[in-house]
């Protein structure tokens, strides 16, 4: 892999990973605050709660998964040529 390959995949990665965060955002305010209308109660806690902290927590371990499996690459940022010395 060539440098320049090297740092756009790094970009590549820095962009998925802002997405990512977007995303549990995103996913934080409709489960929390779209779920604040909804009289549905489990184990007399309101459903918001649960959306908004544990759905929350069990989707960013999903987008996270799915960023360590599809979108990040293991590379070393050396060049070939410095590492053979």
């Amino acid at each position: 892999m060539k440098r320049s390959d090297k740092f756009r995949q790094a970009n590549y990665e820095a962009k998925a990973t802002v997405a990512a965060t977007v995303a549990v955002i995103i996913f934080w305010w409709a489960a929390g605050f779209g779920l604040a209308d909804c009289d549905i109660t489990f184990w007399h806690t309101p459903i918001w709660v649960w959306g908004g902290c544990l759905g929350t927590w069990i989707f960013a371990i999903l987008v996270t998964i799915f960023l360590t499996r599809k979108v990040f690459v293991n590379f070393d940022l050396d060049d070939e040529e410095t590492k053979h010395e």
